[in-house]
């Protein structure tokens, strides 16, 4: 399939693209759907109802591999690509949501950093626990100021005498305070740039920084069996070393981490709608109404072709992202577009799951109810939905 599409005064290519998953990945695919058939969604409305941390969930999925799919063996990971990763997250969000964001931020947000920017030193001491699943990692970019504006950054952090000493507050932050947590890399003003602007760089937090403290996690809608907390830092110093990458490209490491973080956001988008699929179309071929099953009414069934149509749809997109990235493209565009298409998407179909079961849907006992509270955070986090919008319109060139 050829095309164009403008991107700011240059051309994006589409290029042909291979369907087929190879054995590898089919088998990766195929353990994951087990593991969430089998492990995950028996446990998924008991933690949610408890809003209890899934750390055997997480202790498993380490142990087979999850954790570490995108990165080499040589740092603890299983050498695999982000097209097997999306399909993992996928299918461990089809049972529940809260263990695929666990999964999906402590890979992309927590090691990823790690992996991309850090030295040969920072990747055997951080890199290799957190591939291994032994431990998480926060990622501290949002505060109560800069959500959607990110580069509105007010921690600050001073370094003197060969220490970083930093002072402010980030907000909403994934694995951030979980009895398994190691730290947080947290972005912070440094300085000043010589066009006046602030200078943004991104430094490591361990957990046991004198100084650095971590809120009760809130109280969610959704993703209840997931940790998210809010930081604080008073005068926490640590090592002049423990700067991640260079220092004042802590914004463009930032943004290149989210363009990750995007595919695997979308990934969780797609499986969550597939579990609510799953559960709307067994629910109508078993709820008798008029003397059938509803699945036999047509109104029934259009309204599940559209849910499955739907997510066919967001899959590929989903999956085109991961092969660009993979085959070393420009997947920026296509990470955007389908984060933005796929959390929208699972915001219809969900609907559509809950609608079909009646009152049913309203009641926490069915798996929708709680499907629909954990979908509305796909359409806000990695980037809003009218962020994602801001975005695809530069790159269409508009």
């Amino acid at each position: 399939m050829e095309g164009r599409v403008l991107r700011s005064g240059r051309t994006y290519t589409f290029e042909t693209m291979d369907f087929d998953l190879t054995p590898e990945q089919r088998a990766i695919q195929s353990l994951a759907r087990e593991f969430a058939h089998d492990e995950v969604r028996p446990r998924a409305e008991a933690m949610d109802a408890q809003e209890r941390f899934p750390y055997e969930l997480v202790a498993a999925m380490g142990e087979l591999g999850f954790f570490g799919l995108p990165f080499p063996e040589e740092y603890g990971g299983a050498g695999g690509d982000t097209m097997s990763y999306a399909l993992t997250v996928m299918e461990i969000a089809r049972a529940d949501a809260s263990t695929a964001i666990t999964l999906a931020a402590g890979v992309s947000l927590g090691a990823m950093p790690f992996y991309l920017f850090g030295t040969t030193q920072q990747k055997e001491r951080y890199l290799v626990p957190l591939a291994q699943g032994k431990q998480l990692w926060g990622f501290g970019l949002t505060e109560p100021e800069a959500g959607s504006d990110a580069g509105n950054c007010k921690t600050r952090a001073h370094l003197a005498d060969g220490t970083w000493t930093i002072n402010g507050t980030k907000a909403f932050i994934t694995n951030s305070g979980t009895d398994i947590s190691a730290g947080t890399t947290i972005t912070a003003v440094t300085g000043t740039r010589p066009d006046g602007k602030p200078e943004i760089s991104n430094l490591i937090v361990p957990q046991d920084t004198l100084g650095f403290t971590r809120s009760r996690t809130y109280r969610k809608m959704g993703w209840r069996a997931s940790d998210t907390r809010e930081l604080s830092f008073a005068d926490a110093a640590v090592p002049q070393e423990n700067l991640l990458g260079e220092r004042g490209e802590g914004f463009r490491q930032f943004l290149t981490i989210l363009d990750g973080g995007r595919i695997s956001v979308a990934a969780l988008s797609v499986g969550l709608a597939l579990g609510a699929y799953d559960e709307a179309i067994a629910y109508a071929k078993e709820r008798r109404a008029f003397g059938q099953t509803i699945s036999s009414f047509q109104a029934i069934q259009f309204k599940l072709v559209d849910m499955i149509s739907q997510i066919e749809h967001a899959k590929l997109m989903v999956l085109r992202a991961a092969w660009e990235k993979d085959n070393g493209r420009d997947y920026v565009y296509s990470a955007s577009l389908a984060k933005l298409y796929a959390g929208e998407v699972s915001h219809r179909v969900v609907n559509d799951a809950v609608q079909i079961h009646g009152g049913y849907g309203f009641i926490e006992e069915y798996p929708v109810s709680r499907m629909y509270r954990d979908q509305k955070i796909n359409e806000i986090g990695e980037g809003t939905n009218e962020v994602q919008r801001m975005i695809l319109a530069k790159l269409i060139g508009l």
